[in-house]
């Protein structure tokens, strides 16, 4: 089974899947965000797609640990995938999880950048590569 990897903006969410060794995450997609109840049906679309049995959301925390309105907003998301996947029954055991984000737009620009991808291109993949380092990061302390 794979994991499926989730960095939830305001606008868009990065999306990202574990090989089904669980040991690499690679990027898939972004997801324009249109309404949290389109958004998540999409990303359940991805569970099936991939076959997951997990899906990882990076929590946007402060550096202090304390809870923003980013940090809300991805609960909200959580919540609601959370619905939509008990209501769904063959999905309904599916694991959604929190992965603390905090740098991980920092690092998935800095990978960008050594790589060489121009600045106008990084905008339209920065959110992708970001859900690569919070599904990454995961995927390094389960393992």
């Amino acid at each position: 089974m794979r994991i499926l990897g989730l960095d939830v903006g305001i606008k868009t969410v990065g999306v990202a899947v574990s090989d089904p060794l669980g040991i690499i995450a690679t990027g898939v997609t972004t997801i324009e965000r249109v309404g949290i109840r389109k958004d998540t049906g999409k990303v359940i679309d991805y569970i099936r797609e991939y076959d997951c049995d997990t899906v990882v959301i990076g929590l946007p925390i402060n550096l202090d640990g304390e809870d923003t309105l980013s940090t809300e907003r991805a609960r909200e998301f959580r919540r609601m995938l959370e619905n939509k996947l008990k209501s769904s029954g063959a999905l309904s055991k599916v694991k959604v999880e929190w992965q603390d984000e905090r740098f991980s737009t920092v690092e998935a620009e800095e990978v960008l950048v050594s790589a060489g991808v121009s600045r106008e291109d990084r905008k339209k993949i920065i959110d992708r590569q970001a859900a690569i380092v919070i599904l990454q990061r995961y995927l390094d302390k389960i393992n």
